[in-house]
């Protein structure tokens, strides 16, 4: 198979693709992830996976190349980014306290070397605890998730913040479908069970 190429910068999507035991190589694509006017969530986030992977595909000509990317939105549309600093991450989590939130985890895998390509977007749910400032406040203080969608981290003390998860594969919350992935990767031949192991 080609040498896999995962258009991210992410350390929590490397950890997480590091799982399939398959080689590859990490890099940044640097798009502007601003949204489209009028764009759904969910289209968001295709069009910044898509764009990601197109973006390194003239640099690695004959590569398979993952793009991923993450939206988060509360019940009424409005989307959460990643808070940046923690005033911004405070006025999220007060947002998201009490609501469900859902999260939209795009894929997108193109061969470079012929322009063939899939792509999933795999929704995952959250639902809130209702949330003293208190508990905001140590929550960021230990954890600082600034650079996170939803201002939390489901693999560390993020998931003390929820009274319930709703979805397929939990690996999409952290940021890359893990399950869909391996769809498409069987799907062009490469089955990372039967993958020489690294």
């Amino acid at each position: 198979m080609p040498t896999l190429i995962l258009a991210s910068s992410s350390p929590w999507r490397r950890e997480l693709l590091q799982r399939l035991g398959l080689n590859f190589d990490c890099e940044s694509p640097n798009i502007d992830e601003s949204p489209a006017n009028g764009e759904v969530p969910q289209e968001l986030a295709l069009r910044l996976a898509r764009q990601k992977a197109e973006a390194l595909a003239e640099r690695y000509p004959h590569h398979w190349i993952i793009g991923s990317d993450q939206v988060a939105c509360l019940a009424n549309g409005e989307l959460l980014d990643k808070p940046g600093t923690h005033s911004n991450a405070v006025s999220q989590l007060i947002r998201s306290s009490g609501q469900q939130v859902s999260f939209y985890t795009s894929l997108y895998l193109l061969d470079s070397s012929n322009g063939a390509s899939q792509q999933h977007c795999e929704p995952f749910s959250v639902q809130f605890r209702s949330l003293s400032l208190a508990e905001i406040e140590a929550y960021l203080r230990r954890e600082q998730p600034y650079q996170c969608a939803g201002a939390f981290m489901m693999e560390g003390l993020g998931i003390t913040l929820f009274d319930s998860l709703k979805g397929q594969d939990p690996n999409a919350l952290i940021g890359l479908p893990l399950i869909a992935l391996n769809r498409m990767l069987i799907n062009w031949h490469c089955n990372p069970l039967l993958q020489n192991a690294r």
